[in-house]
């Protein structure tokens, strides 16, 4: 498997979670906001994404599993770490790298919302067109993708290519490093 062609430029990214982070301030203005990652893929995301927001926030993190070593879901979600903090009475917005089928996001919705957050929202980054399996309501999306296996940016096939600075599709072949390739970016 290889680095294919760029879905969405480092720039990109950085200037829709721009956008995002002003959203979310605005909504959440005089609110204690907690942002949860869902780790591992949503940490990029989430760094830079509560850099944009201009209020004070607090972090947490969650790691699931629903894909183990394949590239699509397995349709059973695992809690592998829990947060550290009460969300009781709390605005918890989740923060994901991407929504595919939606069942991962269902199984913690669910298990989020018996610890009565105040309001319980997500926010992604990528959005795959036509998978969702399992309702999923997205309060804040930064960007639509085809349905295709992608990388970059926190994303990663078997542990690699989280630090890829753009997203990319991942294509059949032989792999090789990105630096000079199209996905290094314009």
């Amino acid at each position: 498997m290889r680095v294919g062609r760029v879905l969405v430029s480092a720039e990109e990214i950085e200037a829709r979670l721009a956008e995002m982070g002003a959203e979310i301030t605005a909504d959440y203005a005089g609110k204690d906001l907690l942002l949860v990652a869902v780790l591992k893929g949503a940490f990029m995301v989430m760094a830079d994404l509560s850099r944009h927001i201009a209020l004070p926030v607090d972090l947490d993190f969650m790691a699931v599993s629903s894909y183990g070593e394949a590239t699509k879901t397995s349709g059973v979600v695992r809690i592998l770490k829990d947060l550290d903090r009460e969300i009781a009475g709390r605005h918890v917005l989740i923060v994901e790298d991407i929504v595919d089928s939606g069942l991962t996001l269902q199984y913690l919705r669910r298990n989020l919302e018996v610890r009565r957050p105040a309001s319980l929202e997500i926010a992604t980054l990528l959005l795959k067109r036509g998978l969702q399996v399992a309702p999923t309501t997205v309060r804040y999306v930064g960007f639509e993708i085809p349905p295709d296996f992608v990388i970059g940016y926190g994303l990663d096939y078997l542990g690699r290519y989280r630090n890829l600075p753009c997203v990319a599709v991942m294509e059949e072949g032989e792999e090789e490093g990105w630096e000079g390739t199209a996905a290094s970016g314009p």
